[in-house]
This record gives structure tokens, C-alpha cells and sequence, in this order.
């Protein structure tokens, strides 16, 4: 059935539920270990919300073929290419309907943060939102000691983070920490400011979605939404967090499904303005594999593959209370 995605910041019905089933995700084992994924340190159970954290990471790494000289444009099989917003759309389908399963209600839709709004308002008033209150998400900290994924040494139930990517190897390895966040720290590591209304509204008016060299740096809708260019606008949430959602296992922070919800949203808006149409098609060549119209978009958490082509129109799935 379709279900209605709607703003977090309106809807506590929306809210409880989300804090609700994350943790219920968080604290259902999936059957791995982390020896099953090579992650180094103590072999701990993961949870299946951690899986999710997996499998960002590893789509992270999987660069796509010939990597070229500079290193910052190269695709890999979630980020800086095409495909970035149907890969992010199908792990949120995956999620939410793992939400829905551990909820018992199939009219759970995830809920979105529309950090815009908060961007319109002055510097310091970003940080003092409503979403950023224990009743809420919880606030900064490293770690986190507000909210509901506060974290308490001596509660075991706690949110922590089991997952991370080492400092100085940049592989996974297991710990037993809180979560973290700087949220709003000055650059050259942050961003003190969100994106803007008026931001999301240029980049729903270019017309075109992508085009070649298809990379970090192309023009187009996705490369300006993504943050190739232009204003940074999704990269500028992650950094602007900060902590845990500025990594490669950002989906350790719950916020990155509501940042990727709304980017998932300005995205449905486009689809609706100029089209459902997706570049490239299978026309392109081998080394854009995974990123072309029809390449499969696999996960570990389904058994079902989907491809960017079967998820442009998302109308028996889910909808958006409102679109930018």
C-alpha cells in the first residue's frame, strides 16, 4: 500500500514511531557477527539497523571502474555518480519496511527533516530547533546524552554505536561507544550553516538530472543536490551534524534517514516538475556499470533487486504530505 511520508517536526505520531522502531532495529540481532563482514576488534552481534550501516559503508568503498587521477571524482556504488539518489531511495523502502515490519503497522512512513526551513532561519537559531531537543532526537555531544539515542555507561539498552571506521586503516571495526555530534563546527570539518530554501529551489530548476563525465563534478540536478557543486546541499547536512553522520557509517546516526528522507523528497519534486526521467541509459559505457538506468541496485538485506529505472515512479509505495 502507499503511505504518507511526513514533516518529523509536525507530526509527533510520525516521530514516536520512527525513535520507536530505530529502536527496535537497533536491538533486534540480525544472526551476524561482525567476524561475517571482516570488521576487525571484539566480535559483537549486529543488530539488523546495524546492517544498514554496513551496507552504506561497503557501497562506499566499492569504487566504480577505471578510477581516475583525481581521486575526488571517483564514483562509487551509492555516491558521486548518478545513481546516488535511487541507491538512497531503495535503502530507505528497505528501512522503512523493516520499520513497518517491527512496528506491526504497514502505514508507517518515514518521516523527513526539512533542514531548508531551518537554514532560512539566522545562524544561531539553527541549532536550537525543536528536532535537536531531548523529546525529539536528542542534541549534540560526543557523545549524545539527550533524546532517545542518548547514550548512559551503565544502561546496557543505550544507543550505541558498535560500528565505526577506523582513523588511521579507514576500515570498519567494532566498539562500544555513544553516538557523536558537532553539530554546526566551523570548516574546514563542518558547516556552521544548513541549506537554504532558496538553494533547494535552484537546484529543482535545473532542468537536466545528470551528464557526462557523470561524476562528482557534472552538471546537473543530481550533482548540485548531492554537493558536487554549487552549495553543497546534501554534503552540507551530513558535515554540518557532524560526528558520526560525517563518516562513511553515517547511518549510525538516525538523523541520516531523515536528511536522506528529504533529499529523497526535493527529489520526487523534480521527478514531478521536469519528468521521470533518469541519465545515463544503457548506452554508456562499461565503466559507468552500476550507474546506468538498468544496472541492478543490490542489497544484503533483500533478496530482490531493483534498478534505477523501477523506482522513478514510487506512487504505490509511498507519497509526500508536501513537496518543495
Amino acid at each position: 500500500m502507499s503511505v504518507i511520508r511526513r514533516n518529523i517536526v509536525n507530526d509527533l505520531a510520525a516521530r514516536d514511531a520512527f525513535v520507536r522502531g530505530v529502536l527496535m532495529l537497533k536491538n533486534e540481532a540480525s544472526g551476524s557477527t561482525t567476524r561475517d563482514f571482516g570488521i576487525s576488534g571484539p566480535v559483537v552481534n549486529v543488530s539488523t539497523y546495524d546492517l544498514f550501516v554496513i551496507w552504506h559503508y561497503q557501497a562506499m568503498m566499492q569504487a566504480t571502474p577505471p578510477p581516475p587521477a583525481n581521486s575526488q571524482r571517483i564514483r562509487n556504488a551509492a555516491h558521486r555518480g548518478p545513481v546516488f539518489l535511487p541507491w538512497h531511495r531503495v535503502m530507505l523502502l528497505l528501512l522503512e519496511a523493516n520499520l513497518q515490519r517491527v512496528l506491526g503497522d504497514i502505514t508507517f512512513g518515514l518521516p523527513y527533516w526539512d533542514w531548508a526551513v531551518d537554514g532560512d532561519l539566522p545562524q544561531a537559531a539553527q541549532v536550537s530547533t525543536p528536532l535537536w531537543t531531548s523529546d525529539w532526537i536528542g542534541g549534540n555531544g560526543r557523545p549524545v546524552t539527550s533524546g532517545p539515542f542518548r547514550f548512559n555507561p551503565s544502561d546496557a539498552t543505550s544507543w550505541r554505536v558498535r560500528i565505526e571506521v577506523g582513523s588511521t586503516t579507514g576500515a570498519l571495526r567494532s566498539v562500544n561507544r555513544g553516538l557523536s555530534r558537532q553539530i554546526a563546527s566551523p570548516p574546514p570539518g563542518g558547516s556552521l550553516t544548513l541549506p537554504t530554501t532558496s538553494q533547494v529551489s535552484t537546484a529543482l530548476g535545473i532542468s537536466v538530472y545528470d551528464s557526462f563525465d557523470w561524476n562528482a563534478t557534472s552538471n546537473g540536478f543530481r550533482t548540485y543536490l548531492e554537493g558536487g557543486i554549487g552549495p553543497r546541499i546534501h554534503d552540507r547536512v551530513h558535515i554540518w551534524v557532524g560526528g558520526d553522520m560525517a563518516s562513511a557509517a553515517s547511518p549510525n546516526d538516525p538523523v541520516f534517514y531523515l536528511n536522506h528522507c528529504n533529499v529523497d523528497r526535493i527529489w520526487e519534486s523534480w521527478l514531478t516538475t521536469h519528468g521521470k526521467t533518469y541519465l545515463p541509459d544503457m548506452s554508456a559505457g562499461a565503466y559507468l556499470r552500476g550507474h546506468r538506468i538498468d544496472d541492478p541496485i543490490a542489497s544484503p538485506l533483500s533478496s530482490s533487486v531493483a534498478t534505477p529505472r523501477q523506482v522513478l515512479d514510487v506512487a504505490t509505495n509511498y507519497s509526500y504530505d508536501v513537496l518543495p
